[in-house]
């Protein structure tokens, strides 16, 4: 009998770690006694980073090409529970059966979903671009809105959160607005964020242009406050304020996905697992952690990996790596990822690129879009389903950074 690797999740993480391990078995030729399994509801990458924007098309890659041509079995299905004593994972499949599965080795790279909080009225009226789903939803909304009676409701959107995310969010939103209600409806767009001023986490270098972008777009901020409740046409800020909107964006915050819970030992206030150099969940042998359910440093000056498929690409390499090493004899391989960067679109602006956790800035405007796209439609994309190229790009050394 075979033994197992059981990797959960097909996002960054979980596609990259698929393919090292498969990697790894064939580097030590055990091709025939260790098998790689992955379950995710379907053999599709979410490409969550460019959700913001309005086409959804090129979003949801097929990876079924790439897992058999690294010879991945993919099972449609998700993981519900996972039993670190009993080395298995109870799964329920896409045709609603459920069974249980025994592994050698388990990769968690189930990612991170949005943080909703109990604010009054998100559950029913708030808005989202963390999935897929939720960003057609937004998407079918807005067009929806050409169908409303002209109100200021109705032509004006609230995005909760001034993070990456946000802001990539609301400096696309005019655009978007403008392109549903037409070119000259009388719009606003308005960005709450709770820090002193919006955008400031991104350095003092960058900071000036982010305000510039958003001046640029004419999107109104709100810093210094946060978004207390939400009605069907009206956001009210903690600040007593009351915004007439119909379309509250909410881009305030990530979770590690609730299967991080299942995994004992020591986890930070996002839920991730903390794990050590080779991706371990200290406390639960052969089990290892990555993406956006880990925290580990990223080097020897203090930093830890953040949320981003920047990350999740490197871990999830490091991760299904290690996995498979172990069971071939391999040698495991420590993560260390020292070089970190941030693209961040601001819409019809343009974008900035930053290098170092001290972010310093590089390229702004057109210079930076051009990295921008580039990163967005080629280095977090799958890679074609050719075997050997596919090998040599998931080597746990590998860095993809522009």
């Amino acid at each position: 009998m075979s033994q197992k690797i059981i990797i959960a999740g097909l996002g960054f993480a979980g596609l990259w770690a698929s393919i090292a391990a498969a990697r790894a078995v064939s580097l030590a030729g055990k091709d025939d006694e260790v098998e790689v399994i992955n379950i995710s509801p379907s053999p599709n990458l979410a490409i969550r980073p460019r959700l913001y924007e309005p086409d959804l098309t090129p979003m949801n890659p097929d990876c079924g090409e790439v897992l058999d041509a690294a010879g991945v079995r993919h099972i449609a299905g998700f993981v519900e529970t996972i039993d670190t004593r009993g080395r298995s994972v109870t799964i329920t499949r896409a045709d609603g059966s459920r069974e249980t599965l025994a592994y050698d080795r388990f990769v968690l790279a189930a990612g991170s979903q949005s943080f909703r909080p109990p604010v009054p009225g998100l559950a029913d009226f708030g808005f989202e671009t963390d999935q897929l789903d939720t960003a057609q939803a937004l998407a079918d909304h807005l067009t929806a809105l050409a169908g409303r009676p002209e109100t200021e409701a109705r032509n004006t959107v609230v995005v909760a959160g001034g993070g990456l995310t946000g802001l990539e969010t609301v400096t696309e939103m005019p655009g978007r607005l403008r392109a549903a209600l037409g070119p000259d409806a009388a719009i606003r767009v308005i960005v709450v964020d709770g820090a002193t001023v919006i955008g400031e986490a991104m350095g003092a270098e960058a900071l000036p242009h982010i305000t510039e972008a958003l001046a640029f777009a004419g999107v109104e901020s709100r810093a210094g406050v946060r978004v207390a409740s939400i009605e069907p046409d009206a956001v009210t800020l903690s600040s007593g304020e009351r915004i007439a909107s119909s379309t509250v964006v909410w881009t305030a915050g990530m979770r590690a996905h609730a299967l991080a819970a299942q995994v004992p030992g020591e986890h930070d206030p996002l839920g991730r697992v903390i794990g050590d150099a080779w991706l371990h969940a200290p406390a639960a042998a052969g089990v290892f952690v990555t993406g956006d359910t880990v925290k580990v440093p990223t080097d020897e000056q203090g930093n830890f990996n953040v949320m981003s498929c920047q990350h999740a690409m490197s871990l999830g390499r490091v991760a299904g790596y290690n996995a498979a090493a172990e069971l071939v004899g391999l040698p495991l391989h420590p993560y260390s990822q020292p070089k970190y960067v941030t693209c961040l679109d601001l819409g019809p602006w343009g974008a900035i690129y930053t290098e170092g956790w001290d972010r310093k800035l590089l390229y702004t405007r057109d210079d930076a879009k051009k990295i921008k796209r580039e990163i967005n439609t080629i280095w977090i994309y799958p890679p074609a389903p050719d075997r050997d190229a596919m090998f040599a790009l998931a080597n746990p050394d590998y860095v993809v950074v522009p």
